[in-house]
């Protein structure tokens, strides 16, 4: 199993970027998927959420209006555009895949990519 995520890097206050998750290793589309964040100091943090058929999609307030959560289930990826980023969106952002049903229901992290909001 794999989750990889890309997209991060160094942008300007007010810039965008859009994070990407590539899955492996297990059934893409019988997963929720969400994104998480994790600023230095602090707790790691719910940002975006989007159900296994991406019918259905939940933010952060932080996120609501600037983030928009996306799957491709042909792809077996996950998205996350950010825009109008702020200096606060600075952190790990990290990629999370739960099964959406059944009994047992595992779940996998990403390793994580950085994004940094500065000027």
């Amino acid at each position: 199993v794999q989750l990889v995520e890309s997209g991060g890097g160094l942008v300007q206050p007010g810039g965008s970027l859009r994070l990407s998750c590539a899955a492996s290793g297990f059934t893409f589309r019988s997963y929720v998927m969400r994104w998480y964040r994790q600023a230095p100091g602090k707790e790691r943090e719910l940002v975006a959420a989007i159900s296994s058929a991406g019918g259905s999609t939940n933010y952060a307030d932080s996120a609501k209006g600037r983030f928009t959560i996306s799957r491709d289930n042909a792809k077996n990826t996950v998205y996350l555009q950010m825009n109008s980023l702020k200096p606060e969106d600075t952190a790990v952002y990290y990629c999370y895949a739960r099964r959406d049903s059944g009994i047992i229901r595992p779940d996998y992290w990403g390793q994580g990519t950085q994004v940094t909001v500065a000027s």
